[in-house]
């Protein structure tokens, strides 16, 4: 119990870190909460500086990869397993992601007021179900090829990952695991609950238009 709860604090801090924001107060000397949607993601942050965002891309990443490979070590260092079924690394490295997500969503420092959590949980993802996170990849480039909106993709790449991890993984059947991936995803579709009542409206920025 000791270490699903340190697995759970260490992914939550990780995924707290406010890159967005930081990058564009440091180099910008804005509050990036105060630009365009308010999010600290990096949509938001091109926003101000495309470089930015590209980094904060990246960081964003890189601290649900952190989480998950941390995860891992923390939990084989006590050699758990789960019933007949090895479930090393897969579970910890689940739990990392969820956490690590609401951590960038809801991050302490910032009174919870976070990011959408698609970059992070995607460096989480990466390293748990890389062939499951390329084929996301391509959905997302086929629907924003076909419909031009970023939001639309982002959101049926992350709808159509549970099902792609319990059709190309063993583990993928192991019920809390797939429940934990569930959960992360469903979480980074209501984040973009305002994208999805534009989507409806017909008001959502297709790629390649200009802002009025």
């Amino acid at each position: 119990m000791s270490t699903l709860l340190l697995i759970a604090s260490s992914s939550y801090l990780l995924g707290s870190i406010p890159f967005g924001y930081l990058l564009v107060r440091i180099f910008r000397g804005e509050d990036v909460r105060q630009i365009g949607s308010g999010n600290i993601g990096a949509t938001n942050v091109s926003r101000k500086s495309p470089v930015l965002g590209v980094v904060t891309l990246l960081l964003d990443a890189l601290k649900g990869t952190i989480a998950g490979v941390l995860s891992y070590f923390l939990w084989i260092r006590h050699g758990f397993r789960t019933g007949a079924i090895d479930v090393l690394p897969f579970l910890p490295m689940a739990m990392a992601a969820l956490f690590a997500v609401l951590g960038h969503m809801f991050p302490a420092w910032l009174k919870f007021r976070g990011g959408k959590g698609v970059a992070t949980g995607l460096g989480s993802f990466a390293i748990l179900a890389p062939k499951a996170v390329l084929i996301a990849a391509a959905i997302f480039i086929a629907v924003v090829a076909i419909f031009r909106y970023v939001s639309l993709g982002s959101i049926m790449a992350v709808a159509s990952f549970p099902f792609l991890v319990y059709s190309v993984y063993f583990w993928g059947h192991v019920p809390i695991i797939l429940m934990l991936i569930t959960a992360t995803s469903l979480l980074i579709i209501i984040k973009h609950h305002e994208n999805i009542r534009r989507l409806l409206a017909g008001t959502e920025t297709r790629v390649g238009a200009r802002r009025a």
